[in-house]
């Protein structure tokens, strides 16, 4: 990259071609092009000063240096366009510039501030300026942090903060482009949408100008025309995708809808509720020093930390992606075997930094990724180092919440963000779980660390706590109609009873906003909850074995605590005894889910635990001798039993439909590129039951052979 530097006199000479790390904080020009530009070779020359272009040169120049910058960038004269290699690089590079300067100028050489009377102001030709119908200023108004406009006497109008609402008004451009917003948040139409009535002067210079908008780098063939431009955009486009979807040949898990999935399960994101944290010297120490390179947060089961690091994670995003770094998170759940494994995490990773910032998929391996987990874990290993060290990359942030829910290869995981944190100082961790002895003995290797423990931060998540409670008696006095006195009762109940735990106010919130509570009801129902989860769940226990439905609600809890991922209504209706009547009326099923307790939960017809500490308490794992209790009532023969109930059932279900040749492909050895699957697919309904058939443990070692009929 090649600067223009002026000197204390406000002359300014071009610097020599930069390497990307001697290039010093520079200013950089936005404008549209005019009759009478400096060109490179004009300033070579020293013939450029009589041009009428040169006073934008002085003008960028002389406002940078009131800005405290004396290298500034602009695109007529820093770029030698004779030369066809360092034309191509700066094309490619340009949304890269212009998002690392320190400020943008738009000098918008159509808007003056000199009116005559009273004239309407510089407003209205400010909407129609030309500079707003250019297809290459997108990227200069979407790149830069910092976007400052300027009339064409050079008075200051505002900047890209100010102008927000007229700059969306003019664009039709979403305000949350504007402010530091992954650009991949947006879809490819979306974003193809926003050169659309912009015109360029070379008709593949619109698909040009979108290089940065996408994160894609291509060669520039002027000539070729718009038409076989965008078909090689797209079809770059196309081969980021393809090389993301490799990273999860099935089922895949997107760590950014699994975030926006929590905050919808729990209710939304609270602001104030996680605010505190913003002032905690332990965060802002991590925060702010450069050698503290990792921050654990950790508490006890119900304490808030996953929807504390989603305060995190949205307060990064608006801090560390408008600064050009990078940010990727996962969110690890015990429950469910696709996010509760070491290698999902590296997957996750390994996907949002390359969905944000596409041009790191070029450390991704040509081949798939192997399906065994140990070489996977290898590969995936490799490619999250290499991205890491790559010299595009800037600070980059990685999250994972709950650890302690990683079930396998927990101590790998642990290991490598040891190691990284150790070696990579561009890289700050933030991890949070329980507070677990052997997590805390593998991180206490990373000497420059932080520890943010919410036990020893009592008062602040108390006070959370207390937001979280408002905002849930408000809720349930708009659905339950309740007067004044009774939002003070039950405000004032949960207030004395929470114990800071935001879990046991969302379970009793929870039962008090069921439809079968009448209003009457409320006050003793509410009494009759037990402060601590542990005491609540024991309760909860309690009350399903009292009921007519405790032997088909302790087999949904059983089936629903050993299964390797959250099964469906209608996965549950084939490992679970039931009636037709039940399991035919999807209603039924529903009602059913609700009698368990609160232990469950139901999204998009799945059966999901409400969290890890009440799956923990079915297993015995609580401290609580309530724990050990309900473990031999949900599993009075033991989990063997249970494990061998459900592939019993399974392999059931699936001889039902199985059969020789299933796909009709008529004679042994065909190849298998040439399989047309049926649709619908036969086998659809019951692969997820082999799935689960092909990695559990049995507890019965021999099956009989008349048992087991073959499969013909």
């Amino acid at each position: 990259m090649r600067l223009l530097e002026r000197d204390d006199a406000g002359g300014f000479r071009l610097t020599e071609d930069l390497p990307n790390n001697k290039i010093p904080p520079y200013a950089i020009l936005s404008h549209t092009w005019g009759d009478g530009e400096v060109l490179f070779r004009d300033l070579m020359d020293g013939t450029g000063k009589n041009k009428a272009g040169y006073a934008k040169i002085r003008f960028c120049g002389d406002q940078a240096w009131r800005d405290g910058l004396k290298f500034f960038w602009v695109d007529t004269c820093c770029i030698d366009k004779s030369d066809g290699a360092e034309l191509q690089h700066a094309l490619n590079s340009m949304f890269r510039w212009y998002r690392s300067a320190v400020k943008c100028y738009v000098y918008l050489a159509d808007v003056s501030t000199h009116q005559q009377g009273d004239g309407p102001g510089w407003q209205p030709a400010f909407r129609q300026s030309r500079w707003f119908s250019r297809g290459w200023t997108l990227q200069e108004l979407i790149a830069p942090t910092i976007v400052e406009f300027f009339s064409k006497e050079g008075e200051r109008l505002g900047d890209k903060e100010s102008l927000e609402q007229e700059i969306h008004d003019i664009t039709g451009i979403p305000r949350k482009a504007f402010q530091g917003i992954p650009l991949s948040d947006f879809s490819v139409a979306e974003r193809m949408r926003w050169i659309e009535k912009r015109d360029t002067k070379y008709e593949e210079d619109k698909v040009y100008s979108l290089f940065g908008i996408f994160d894609v780098h291509m060669p520039v063939l002027y000539g070729e025309g718009r038409q076989k431009a965008l078909k090689r955009l797209q079809d770059k486009i196309h081969e980021d995708y393809l090389c993301l979807a490799k990273l999860w040949p099935t089922d895949p898990r997107d760590p950014h809808v699994e975030k926006e999935r929590i905050e919808l399960a729990k209710g939304g994101l609270l602001a104030d509720a996680y605010r505190w944290v913003f002032d905690n010297p332990d965060f802002n120490r991590w925060r702010q020093l450069r050698e503290s390179r990792l921050l654990w947060i950790k508490g006890d089961p119900g304490k808030g930390k996953t929807m504390l690091l989603c305060g995190i994670i949205d307060e990064l995003e608006r801090r560390v992606i408008a600064d050009g770094g990078n940010l990727a998170y996962f969110f690890c759940q015990a429950t469910d075997s696709r996010i509760n494994n070491a290698t999902a995490v590296l997957r996750g990773l390994i996907y949002l930094l390359a969905h944000r910032q596409p041009r790191l998929l070029s450390h991704l391996p040509e081949n798939t990724y192997p399906s065994d987990d140990a070489m996977a874990w290898i590969v995936l290993s490799k490619v999250l180092w290499e991205m890491l060290e790559d010299p595009n990359l800037k600070v980059t942030y990685l999250v994972i919440d709950a650890l302690d829910e990683c079930v396998t290869d927990q101590p790998q995981l642990l290991k490598l963000i040891v190691q990284i944190s150790s070696v990579s100082a561009r890289v700050k961790w933030v991890v949070s779980s329980r507070n677990w002895a052997q997590i805390d003995e593998q991180l206490a290797i990373v000497a420059q660390q932080s520890r943010l423990s919410l036990e020893l931060n009592a008062e602040s998540v108390t006070t959370a706590v207390s937001v979280y409670i408002r905002h849930k008696v408000l809720q349930l006095s708009r659905w339950k109609q309740y007067d004044s006195t009774m939002q003070t009762v039950v405000h004032d109940y949960l207030s004395s009873n929470a114990n800071g735990t935001f879990l046991w106010v969302a379970l009793v919130c929870q039962a008090l906003a069921d439809l079968s509570v009448r209003r009457w009801q409320t006050l003793t129902k509410l009494r009759a909850f037990p402060p601590g989860l542990d005491s609540l769940y024991a309760r909860m226990m309690e009350q399903i074995i009292q009921s007519d439905y405790a032997d088909l609600c302790r087999q949904i809890l059983a089936v629903s605590s050993v299964v390797r991922r959250p099964i469906s209504l209608q996965e549950l209706t084939t490992l679970v005894e039931m009636s037709d009547d039940i399991s035919d009326d999807p209603q039924s099923l529903e009602e059913l889910i609700g009698l368990c307790g609160s232990f469950l939960t139901l999204r998009d017809q799945t059966v999901y635990f409400v969290h890890q500490s009440a799956k923990d308490f079915l297993l015995g794992k609580a401290a609580h001798q309530a724990s050990r209790e309900a473990f031999n009532r949900v599993f009075p023969l033991g989990i063997e039993e249970v494990n061998w109930i459900i592939f019993s059932r399974s392999l059931n279900a699936m001889l039902a439909v199985l059969q020789r040749d299933v796909y009709n492909l008529s004679a042994p050895g065909f190849p298998i590129d040439q399989v047309r699957v049926p649709d619908p697919d036969p086998l659809t309904t019951h692969k997820r039951k082999l799935g689960h058939l092909s990695t559990r443990r049995w507890g019965r070692p021999y099956i009989p052979q008349e048992e087991v009929p073959l499969l013909a």
